[in-house]
């Protein structure tokens, strides 16, 4: 796979330190416990939910919010909603709780998926690894490092397209976006069913994965 190319070393300070992204996922790079699966294991133990995801990813994130949020406070519904649950802070007067979350809760968190989509999986997930303390195992780091590359490749791709007249870098720049929302749904789609997977362990469903034990080489 392509994402085997990357890195599976733990993000390193310059990386924590770039953008609310970085700083965000800063506090649970060290963290020891991890979510029951890594996100490449998703598709093949969270099949039904990865599937789902992928195809309605928007409805999948609202539902997905909601369930996340009354499973760390119970009954509580939408009253701990907020804009990306405050992991990314705000922009000008657009702050966190303070756009209309508490009288419109609904429509504030269709507005955040449709408009920002990459950072509200996220913020799903980072309610789980905050409420755990889990942190980022190398799966997840790895096809999080291939996310953005391909994301990267696509803007600069569809940038030199409006500086150089060429139709094969029209060509290879369209292919390049097709495979960037491709890559994006299934990162989303995985943080789902890995956010479902994390609750119903909690929540006793299903049973603890059994982790196979790292043995030490004898010479």
């Amino acid at each position: 796979m392509v994402f085997c190319c990357f890195s599976k070393e733990p993000l390193q300070p310059n990386e924590l330190g770039k953008g609310k992204y970085g700083t965000a996922y800063g506090d649970f790079a060290d963290k020891p416990e991890k979510f029951q699966i890594t996100l490449c294991q998703v598709p093949g133990q969270e099949t039904g939910c990865y599937c789902a995801s992928f195809f309605c990813l928007l409805c999948a994130q609202m539902k997905m919010r909601k369930q996340v949020l009354e499973h760390v406070n119970p009954g509580s519904g939408y009253s701990d909603y907020k804009c990306c649950q405050g992991f990314y802070g705000g922009c000008c007067c657009c702050q966190p709780g303070k756009c209309g979350e508490k009288t419109c809760p609904c429509p504030c968190l269709c507005l955040e998926v449709c408009l920002c989509p990459g950072p509200a999986a996220s913020a799903t997930s980072l309610v789980l690894r905050k409420q755990y303390n889990l942190g980022l195992d190398q799966d997840d780091v790895r096809l999080i490092r291939c996310n953005n590359c391909i994301y990267c490749t696509s803007i600069i791709l569809s940038c030199l397209t409006i500086c150089i007249q060429s139709e094969a870098l029209d060509i290879g720049a369209h292919f390049a976006r097709i495979v960037s929302n491709c890559v994006f749904c299934c990162t989303a789609s995985c943080m789902m069913g890995q956010a479902k997977r994390e609750m119903d362990f909690r929540s006793g469903k299903v049973p603890a994965i059994e982790k196979p034990a790292q043995q030490a080489m004898e010479r």
